[in-house]
C-alpha cells in the first residue's frame, strides 16, 4: 500500500504524533536517508532526541533501519540539544547526523532534522534528493545479524561540555554574571545547571508536554521568569532556549524582552568591535535592518539570505562567516559549529558582560549609540486554510501602498513581503515553513510604533 508522501519544510520534518508523525514513517525517512547515504557512499551516523515524548523509540526506529543498511550509528544515551548532535558529527568524523526534535513547535509534533558532516544543516539541494528517495510503502526493519556491531552509545554531552570549558572564560563569566534560565522543559537543561552551580533555573526538569506550551522562547511564554526578574530587579540576566536548545532570546535585568535582532548586534559588537575579528554577516530576510548600519560601521559585508537556517549554513561552510542568525533566535558565531545554538549564544553574550564589567542594557545602548534605538514584534496567527490564502493571494497579486497612516517607500520579497515605511519602520509577512501560521513582523522607533503597525496590517488584511 502506498502511504503519504512526506516533505521536509524549514527546518526538517515535522508532523503530529500518531497521526502522521508514526513509527512506521520515521522509518520511511530514515530508509530515504540510508538510501541517499549508500548512493554517496556514506558509512556513519549520529543520531540523537531532545524531551519530546516518544523521543527514545522514535531514535531506537531509526537505528535500525541504519543499521540494516549497514550504517554505523553513534547514538545518544538521554535526551541532547540539536548543537550537541552536530558538534558529535565533526566529533565522531561521521557522515551524517540526525535529531529527533520538532524544535520549537506544539508538544504534539515530533520531527526529524539532518545534519550534515560539517556539524550543520543539511543543505536544501541535498535533503531534496533525500525526499525523492523516501519509500512510499513500509519499511521492514530486520538488519544483519552483525548489526549490533555498527551501533555505539556515545556521551555527546560531555564532548559539548569540554568544548565549551576550552572556548570560553567560565570563571570570569561564573564570577561577574548572575544568570536567570528558562529551559522551556527543553534539551539545554541538563548542561546550563552543569555549567552554572548557582543558575537561578525555571522548568529544568522532565515534561515531555511542556505543560502544554510550545517551548518557544517568545514573551507569552515566558510569563514566570519575566515575574520572577520584575519581583527581584537589577540582580539577574536571564536566559530562554526553545526545546531542542538551538533557539535563544535573553531579558534584561528587569524583565525587558533582549530579542534576537538586539543579540545580533550585541555579537557584531562584541567580535567585530571589541575582539577585531572580521568576516561575513549573513542573516536571514526578516531580521532587522539596523545590523546593515552595524556591518557598515565595522566594514563587514551583510549577505540576506531566505528564511530557514539551512540556507544560512550553506554560506558558513563554503565562506569566512562572523555572525549569523534568523529573527526566530537562531544564531551562529565564528570559531563553533555551523549551526544554532542557544547556550552558545547565551554564554558569548555572558562573557562580553563579564570582560567589560556592563550590563545587557549598557552593551545595547552601546550599539544605539552607531545605530539608533529601535523596536520590534512578532504576531503569529493561526488561520484557518481558506483565509490563510485569502491573504496570500491579496498579498501576491498587488504592492500595497498604504498600510493605515504608514506610506511604503520600498518592498522586498526575497522570503514573504516586506514593506518599508522609513529607515526605523517596516512590516513584513510570512507564512510559517513548519505550522499553519501566519507571521506578521513589525519594526518601528518604539513598541508603540510596533503596535500601531500590527494594528494597520490586520485591519487591512481582516484578520
Amino acid at each position: 500500500m502506498n502511504m503519504d508522501q512526506i516533505k521536509f519544510g524549514t527546518d526538517g520534518w515535522r508532523a503530529i504524533i500518531a497521526d502522521t508523525y508514526t513509527v512506521e514513517n520515521v522509518r520511511r525517512v530514515a530508509q530515504g536517508t540510508a538510501l541517499w547515504m549508500q548512493q554517496k557512499q556514506m558509512k556513519s551516523i549520529v543520531i540523537g532526541h531532545d524531551c519530546r515524548f516518544g523521543g527514545k523509540l522514535f531514535v531506537d526506529e531509526a537505528v535500525k533501519v541504519f543499521a540494516a543498511n549497514k550504517i554505523t550509528c553513534h547514538y545518544a544515551l538521554g535526551f541532547v540539544s540539536t548543537p550537541m548532535v552536530s558538534l558529535g558529527v565533526l566529533h565522531c568524523k561521521a557522515d551524517m547526523g540526525v535529531v529527533i526534535t520538532a524544535s520549537h513547535n506544539p508538544p504534539d509534533y515530533n520531527g526529524f532534522k539532518l545534519k550534515s558532516s560539517y556539524g550543520g544543516p543539511t543543505i536544501p539541494a541535498d535533503i531534496a534528493e533525500i525526499e525523492k528517495l523516501i519509500p512510499s510503502t513500509k519499511v521492514s526493519v530486520e538488519g544483519p545479524g552483525d548489526s549490533n556491531q555498527l551501533v555505539h552509545q556515545i556521551d555527546l554531552e560531555e564532548i559539548y561540555y569540554q568544548h565549551v570549558i576550552s572556548n570560553f572564560n567560565l570563571k570570569i563569566i561564573q564570577e561577574k554574571t548572575s544568570v536567570a534560565y528558562d529551559a522551556m522543559y527543553g534539551a539545554g537543561q541538563r548542561i546550563m545547571n552543569r555549567l552554572f552551580p548557582n543558575l537561578k533555573s525555571f522548568h529544568s526538569e522532565w515534561n515531555p508536554g511542556f505543560q502544554n506550551t510550545a517551548p518557544e522562547p517568545i514573551t507569552k511564554n515566558l510569563g514566570e521568569i519575566i515575574q520572577f526578574l520584575q519581583k527581584n530587579p537589577n540582580q539577574y540576566t536571564a536566559i530562554a532556549t526553545d526545546g531542542d536548545a538551538d533557539r535563544i532570546c535573553m531579558l534584561d535585568p528587569m524583565g525587558n524582552m533582549v530579542d534576537s535582532h538586539h543579540i545580533l548586534l550585541l555579537l557584531v559588537h562584541y567580535l567585530a568591535g571589541h575582539k577585531k575579528m572580521k568576516g561575513k554577516i549573513v542573516v536571514s530576510f526578516s531580521v532587522t535592518n539596523k545590523l546593515k548600519k552595524l556591518a557598515d560601521y565595522y566594514g563587514l559585508e551583510l549577505v540576506v539570505t531566505q528564511i530557514g537556517f539551512k540556507y544560512i549554513a550553506e554560506y558558513m561552510i563554503k565562506e569566512d562567516v562572523l555572525v549569523a542568525g534568523e529573527e526566530s533566535g537562531g544564531l551562529a558565531i565564528k570559531g563553533h559549529i555551523p549551526e544554532r545554538d542557544g547556550v552558545w549564544i547565551g554564554l558569548t553574550i555572558l562573557e562580553f558582560m563579564g570582560i567589560t564589567g556592563k550590563s545587557i542594557s549598557e552593551l545595547i545602548a552601546e550599539v544605539y549609540q552607531i545605530t539608533g534605538a529601535f523596536a520590534y514584534d512578532r504576531l503569529d496567527l493561526h488561520l484557518n486554510e481558506n483565509k490563510m490564502q485569502e491573504i496570500k493571494e491579496k498579498l501576491n497579486s498587488q504592492t500595497i501602498q498604504k498600510w493605515g497612516k504608514f506610506n511604503v517607500i520600498n518592498f522586498e520579497n526575497l522570503d514573504g513581503q516586506k514593506y518599508y515605511f522609513n529607515d526605523d519602520a517596516w512590516l513584513m509577512f510570512r507564512a510559517s515553513g513548519t505550522e499553519p501560521v501566519l507571521r506578521i513582523y513589525a519594526q518601528s522607533e518604539t513598541m508603540d510604533g510596533v503596535k500601531e503597525i500590527h494594528a494597520a496590517a490586520r485591519e487591512l488584511l481582516g484578520c
